[in-house]
């Protein structure tokens, strides 16, 4: 960890992390989320998420219930996956999750019942993965939102978060092209090192968990440039992030994708020379996000594409 990670750490208890409100409503309980939760949590996200795009004109971020249940009882079963459930008399009314594999905590998705939106239930969500962030020492904390959604920008910022960087969601047909000198192939364990210097260099922390678990899935891909790796992706898509030396890295990464899994991947929209380069290939922006963070950030040295958590 390094010193500027370890000052933020000890800072923390007087961040806004360490400043959430008393929980006033005793008629709403929080609790840890089990797998049995998967089913009622993934009909809530699916029809939450739908709500709010179809309100604003958006597709959808997951196409069917069966996507989001999927995903739900990986959550729900993750290791490295803080997880509460809010309820009331019995009946589950959301969901919010902390990804805790790295130096920084990534939250979401975070998803109430629609008919019961505006009643601090978003809030109380936060709060407890937040406070969740304190009490095992985290040096930051981030998320990404929907740039369209007002509610929930106004929300992590009164709870401490700082807007970083507006991103574009991009999708579109696989490029099935090469950037002559940047060898891209299937990441294997014994690239795991490289990559996470290399990601260190550019963020400051590592992220080795999200990245082996990738390689066991077959997902992850690196690029070799002048016989060493200069970038890698867990998977060019909503979740997975990737990192590269250059822009030249990343283009190779996207540019050798098969897919650009479930809704598409992000990019952060001041990267204007990789955007560019992305929208003249093709790829349209489906919608505009932000990645947001609470504690430790450090500008990337470097270029990347952030995961849906960060």
């Amino acid at each position: 960890m390094s010193t500027t990670m370890e000052a933020t750490a000890q800072t923390m208890a007087q961040s806004p992390i360490a400043a959430t409100t008393a929980m006033s409503d005793e008629t709403l309980q929080l609790r840890r989320g089990t797998s049995t939760d998967a089913q009622i949590c993934a009909e809530i996200c699916y029809e939450a998420f739908k709500a709010i795009n179809d309100r604003h004109g958006f597709p959808p971020d997951f196409p069917a219930v069966e996507v989001t249940l999927e995903m739900m009882s990986a959550l729900f079963t993750h290791p490295e996956t803080y997880s509460v459930v809010a309820e009331r008399a019995g009946q589950v009314l959301g969901s919010n999750f902390l990804l805790e594999g790295s130096a920084i905590a990534g939250v979401g998705p975070i998803t109430v019942a629609p008919n019961i939106q505006n009643v601090s239930v978003g809030r109380r969500l936060m709060e407890a993965v937040l406070d969740r962030a304190r009490q095992q020492g985290f040096a930051g904390v981030r998320l990404v939102q929907a740039a369209f959604h007002n509610r929930s920008l106004s929300l992590y910022t009164k709870l401490g978060f700082d807007v970083q960087e507006p991103l574009a969601n991009l999708q579109g047909q696989p490029l099935n092209l090469n950037i002559p000198g940047y060898l891209v192939r299937a990441a294997t364990e014994a690239d795991l090192a490289a990559c996470s210097r290399l990601c260190q260099q550019v963020h400051g922390f590592d992220r080795a968990q999200e990245l082996r678990q990738a390689i066991q899935q077959g997902t992850a891909t690196v690029v070799e440039h002048c016989d060493r790796i200069t970038g890698y992706a867990t998977v060019i898509g909503f979740f997975g992030h990737a990192v590269g030396a250059t822009n030249e890295d990343i283009k190779a990464l996207i540019g050798a994708a098969q897919t650009f899994a479930g809704p598409g991947f992000l990019m952060p929209t001041r990267n204007s020379q990789l955007f560019r380069w992305c929208l003249e290939h093709g790829l349209r922006v489906v919608q505009p996000m932000t990645l947001m963070s609470l504690g430790l950030y450090n500008p990337p040295q470097g270029a990347f594409l952030p995961s849906i958590l960060f």
